[in-house]
C-alpha cells in the first residue's frame, strides 16, 4: 500500500470509528434472516447489492470466519499479487463491506481482483460457485478464535463492547455474535471439504509453517512465483512483522487487528466449565467430519 492509499485508507477507518462512538452499542449489530452484521460495515444496502456481484473465474477470494486469520492472510495475499505484478486498490476486500457504488466500481476493475469475505458460505453469491471461483478458506480452533474475538469487541468503537468474558462466551456458543455461529460456518464447509475449488487452511498450519502454506496457495491460485519470492514473502509475512507494517497502514486500528496471534491464548481465559462446554459443543456438531478432523482439535483445544 502507497503512502497515499494508506492515508486514504485510514481516514475511512477514522470515519467509521468517530460514526461508532456516536453509535448506542445496541445499534451496532441488526440481524438479518436470524445472523447478526455489523451496522456501520454492513448495512442491509451492502448485502442486499452482493446478489449482483458478478464472480469471476480468476478472482482470487478467501473467506474466514472472523479473527481466523483474514487480515493476516489478506495482508499475505496482497504481497503475492503485488509480486505477480497485478493492482489492488487500498480498501478492504471484504465483499460486505461495500456500498453499492463501491460495488460497482468493483465490477469495472481490471483482473485478478481480491476479493474476500466472512459470510457463511451459504450466502456467498452464487455467482462465486457458477463461475468456478477458487477459494482459500481459513479456520482457526473455535476456543482461540472466541478469545481474539471478545478482545477485538472490547477494543473496536464499530462493534458493541463485549461486556463480560463470561457474557461473550454464552453468545458466542450461541452464535449470537455478528456473522453468526462459528460452528455453523464449519458445517457449512464441510460438503465442499472435496471440492477441488476450494482450498482449506488452518492457522495453526500458517503458524507451525508458513512457507509450505504459502507455496500450496500459490499452486492453488496459480500464481507465478519462484522459490525466491516465496521466501520473501514467507519472511515478510510472519505475524510479528505483519503486526509491524500493519502499524503503518492501519493506523490505530492496528492494535485492533492485530493483538496476540498465539496459539493456545484460550487457557488463560477459559474456565473449566466453559472448556467442557465447548469440547462438547465440538463433538455434538463436527465429530467425525472432515473439517472436524482438518481443525486438530485434540491437539490444539485440550
Amino acid at each position: 500500500m502507497d503512502q497515499m492509499s494508506a492515508q486514504t485508507f485510514k481516514a475511512t477507518i477514522k470515519s467509521s470509528m468517530e460514526k461508532g462512538n456516536n453509535m448506542k452499542d445496541e445499534e451496532k449489530l441488526y440481524k438479518r434472516n436470524g445472523i447478526l452484521y455489523p451496522t456501520i460495515m454492513s448495512p442491509p444496502e451492502n448485502l442486499d447489492a452482493l446478489k449482483d456481484l458478478e464472480a469471476r473465474e480468476d478472482d482470487i477470494m478467501l473467506v474466514a470466519y472472523p479473527k481466523c486469520g483474514c487480515n493476516w492472510m489478506v495482508g499475505v495475499l496482497r504481497k503475492m499479487m503485488a509480486t505477480c505484478g497485478y493492482t489492488l486498490p487500498d480498501r478492504p476486500p471484504l465483499i460486505e463491506f461495500n456500498s453499492p457504488d463501491v460495488q460497482k466500481i468493483l465490477a469495472q476493475m481490471t483482473s485478478r481482483r481480491l476479493l474476500a469475505t466472512h459470510l457463511h458460505p451459504d450466502n456467498i453469491p452464487v455467482s462465486f460457485k457458477t463461475n468456478k471461483t477458487k477459494i482459500l478458506v481459513v479456520f482457526r480452533n473455535p476456543k482461540d478464535t472466541v478469545v481474539s474475538y471478545y478482545h477485538f469487541m472490547n477494543n473496536n468503537p464499530v462493534l458493541p463492547n463485549a461486556e463480560s468474558w463470561d457474557k461473550f462466551f454464552s453468545d458466542f456458543m450461541s452464535g449470537e455474535v455478528g456473522w453468526g455461529s462459528f460452528f455453523d460456518h464449519a458445517l457449512g464447509w464441510e460438503k465442499h471439504m472435496d471440492d477441488p475449488n476450494v482450498l482449506i487452511v488452518t492457522y495453526e498450519e500458517l503458524k507451525e509453517n508458513l512457507l509450505e502454506a504459502l507455496k500450496k496457495i500459490t499452486d492453488f491460485f496459480s500464481l507465478t512465483l519462484t522459490e525466491e519470492q516465496i521466501k520473501t514473502i514467507t519472511g515478510e509475512s510472519t505475524f510479528s512483522a505483519m503486526q509491524s507494517s500493519t502499524n503503518i497502514s492501519h493506523g490505530q486500528l492496528a492494535k485492533i487487528i492485530f493483538r496476540k496471534g498465539e496459539v493456545g491464548d484460550w487457557k488463560n481465559h477459559f474456565s473449566e466449565a466453559q472448556s467442557k462446554q465447548m469440547d462438547e459443543e465440538f463433538k455434538k456438531k463436527l465429530s467425525g467430519t472432515k473439517i472436524g478432523a482438518k481443525l486438530k482439535y485434540e491437539k490444539y483445544c485440550q
